[in-house]
């Protein structure tokens, strides 16, 4: 106690103020130093962020980084603020566990609309619900196309009438968004055009339009194939077609030459014309042996020459008709008819007519031919096959042509590949000559320190390094001397021309700051002491009997 009363009294309290002050400052840079220095190293071990969503609605952004903050997934925004960023090891988890919640949803309202329907809604806003309902299912449908990167999709749906007059049918309007560099043939844009009418009652395909971001319409009816029109899927027909012709004929004969010693290439006449023929034809008569009876019809009459009076005798004898004539068995070469018998006298001569007529089945024949279109009217097949391969007994690698047997072996093999049809008017070139070599191409080596890989591992060590360095200049031009000024004790200073005192932690006066000498220089500065500030002296002796007391 009475060592602090002697340094808290007198000139001694004038420097210990400004001391503490400096010591705060110290502890307050140290501070500051250690935390940039955490921060540098935040920054050297911060992870590599990939895009997890781009493209995305503000509301759909909103849902995911809400998603993202419960999972406690670091995220952030990229410079253009079109795409969330995460660190690249929870990329997959984390769009596993958004797909799960349904998001992102694309910006597209489906039935879900109808899930939260207020209690006493009109009619009216339930049709609105239900058609918004309806554009918002077939603009994700319509978007899950790969070329298709956003769809609308406007409805035109007309109020139902009971009278037949008045009744209209629904129309569509589709608008597109394609992806860069991606475009719809016409058989793409025809499916979109059948899923839209198809998912709206009553609509027909011809009140459906398609309509790109550039403003073209894609579903034009005037670009349907005509008579005038190419139209896409016959032109990829006859391409397919000679494809396959040649890959068919090069098939056949690559076993023999090699592969890569041949190459075929078709070009095909293809009528797309759709022909229906009837035809009769009628034969020249044949022979009546040969020829199939149809009807035959035969009439006979007969007619006495003269007239005669009725004779005979009375009754139902006479009434029957004559019996028929008979050769008689025998006859006497000089007998004589009997002029004067009664039968002689009564029978008369008669005249009979007979008519046949006979009708043959008619030779005919009667063909109906229709003819489809896509029908080969004419190929024409030119082959080129490299020379023989040859291996001497030496090892060395030599060519020669193709004799006169190996051409035309390989020109029957591709007439039969092809379907070579000589009333057609098909053709067929075989060539044998010498293919040139392939240049190899030349690939520009890219350096080592021009590699993808190369330069993400020369970031990452570059920012571990750069980190590295930062913290250790940081520590000992700034944190260690800092830290060693407030590790040494707090000094006293008196007046201007007294010495320095120091205080340990138990308060307690340990000495001057004399320099060390021998013991007369030692006297001579304790007594200059005692001149200059006799009272400072006399508070230091104090205490000291004050202790020696105790």
């Amino acid at each position: 106690m009475a060592a602090t009363d002697a340094l808290n009294s007198g000139n001694v309290n004038v420097g210990l103020a400004p001391q503490l002050g400096g010591k705060l400052l110290l502890l307050a840079g140290a501070a500051a130093v250690i935390a940039v220095m955490v921060v540098f190293w935040m920054w050297s071990q911060q992870p590599d962020y990939r895009v997890l969503f781009s493209n995305f609605s503000d509301k759909d952004g909103g849902a995911i980084v809400a998603s993202l903050e419960k999972m406690n997934v670091p995220y952030k925004f990229s410079d253009s603020g079109t795409a969330i960023l995460v660190p690249a090891n929870q990329v997959h988890q984390a769009r596993l566990k958004l797909a799960s919640e349904g998001l992102p949803k694309g910006g597209n309202i489906g039935f879900e609309l109808l899930e939260n329907q207020k209690f006493g809604v009109s009619q009216f806003v339930e049709q609105v619900n239900f058609q918004r309902a309806l554009e918002g299912e077939l603009e994700r449908s319509i978007q899950s196309i790969g070329a298709v990167d956003v769809a609308r999709i406007h409805l035109a749906i007309p109020k139902p009438t009971v009278f037949v007059r008045d009744q209209l049918k629904p129309t569509a309007s589709v608008l597109l968004n394609l992806r860069a560099g991606r475009t719809l043939d016409q058989q793409q844009v025809s499916a979109i055009v059948h899923l839209v009418a198809s998912s709206v009652p009553d609509l027909p395909i011809s009140n459906v339009t398609v309509v790109d971001q550039n403003g073209n319409l894609l579903s034009d009816v005037s670009k349907k194939p005509g008579a005038n029109n190419l139209d896409p899927a016959q032109l990829k027909y006859v391409d397919d077609l000679q494809q396959s012709i040649a890959k068919r004929v090069e098939a056949i004969i690559t076993p023999i030459v090699g592969a890569k010693n041949v190459h075929a290439e078709a070009s095909a006449e293809v009528d797309f014309s759709t022909q229906e023929q009837a035809a009769e034809t009628y034969k020249p008569n044949q022979k009546p042996e040969d020829a199939t009876i149809r009807s035959m019809q035969v009439n006979e009459s007969n007619s006495n020459s003269g007239e005669v009076g009725a004779t005979g005798v009375p009754g139902a004898l006479s009434n029957q008709p004559p019996a028929p004539a008979a050769a008689p068995l025998a006859t006497t070469p000089n007998a004589t008819p009997d002029t004067n018998s009664t039968s002689a006298q009564n029978i008369s001569p008669f005249n009979t007519q007979k008519n046949m007529t006979t009708n043959f089945e008619v030779d005919k024949t009667v063909r109906y031919t229709q003819q489809s279109m896509g029908g080969i009217k004419r190929l024409t097949v030119a082959v080129v096959v490299n020379n023989i391969e040859v291996v001497d007994k030496a090892g060395k690698v030599s060519h020669r042509p193709l004799s006169e047997a190996e051409k035309k072996q390989i020109n029957d093999l591709a007439m039969q590949a092809m379907g070579f049809n000589k009333e057609r008017g098909d053709s067929l070139s075989v060539v044998n000559s010498s293919f040139a070599g392939e240049k190899p191409e030349a690939l520009t080596e890219i350096p080592i320190w021009k590699q993808p890989e190369t330069v993400e591992y020369s970031k990452d060590a570059l920012r571990f390094i750069v980190g590295l360095v930062v913290l250790m200049m940081l520590y000992k031009k700034l944190l260690k001397p800092m830290l060693s000024k407030l590790g040494q004790p707090l000094t006293l200073r008196g007046p201007a021309s007294s010495p320095e005192l120091t205080v340990n932690s138990q308060q307690e006066v340990i000495g001057s700051a004399i320099p060390m000498g021998s013991y007369e220089q030692n006297l001579g500065a304790a007594r200059q002491i005692a001149m200059n500030n006799p009272k400072m002296v006399a508070n230091v002796v104090a205490g000291w009997t004050n202790g020696a007391d105790k």
